[in-house]
């Protein structure tokens, strides 16, 4: 599904432990590290694409986390030209996420990366809170920046 500007909608979702490090993992065929993020279908709401995503790349499930908050709105970034399907109808250019914030409350014995026939990533890693900005692929950066400005007040709200 890809809105009448060409973005796609899509999640993504930081998940911390109780030191406030926060998820990081490797994509599969070694071509970088991110947050866990996924694309919505037409009759899920942002929260029931996160959860599902959640389940799907991680193992985690919504009594494994407390959802701490998410950003207002869509946060939008642009894909390389070469990253752009122009083959498909219509093009997607980009997209366009609602980010969530979750505290892992169960153990990290929780986490299986392999969920699904095809798993998003091979391993992960626990960083600090602002590392990911600086070490994602270089086109998301400004929303990774954007976004975690966005989720970090939230830290404070909740004692952490």
């Amino acid at each position: 599904m890809i809105d009448a500007d060409g973005y796609r909608p899509n999640v993504a979702i930081v998940i911390m432990n109780r030191h406030n490090q926060v998820f990081w993992a490797e994509r599969v065929n070694n071509d970088g590290w991110q947050f866990p993020q996924g694309g919505m279908r037409t009759d899920e709401t942002p929260e029931e694409a996160m959860y599902r995503e959640l389940a799907e790349e991680t193992g985690l499930r919504r009594e494994h986390v407390e959802l701490l908050g998410s950003t207002p709105g869509w946060l939008r970034y642009r894909l390389p030209r070469r990253f752009q399907r122009r083959t498909s109808k219509p093009v997607c250019i980009g997209q366009k996420q609602v980010w969530f914030l979750l505290r892992m409350v169960s153990d990290e014995s929780e986490l299986a990366l392999d969920q699904t026939d095809t798993p998003e990533f091979t391993s992960y890693r626990w960083v600090d809170f602002w590392y990911p900005v600086d070490n994602v692929v270089s086109f998301k950066r400004a929303v990774y920046y954007r976004a975690l400005g966005l989720l970090a007040p939230l830290l404070s709200n909740e004692g952490g």
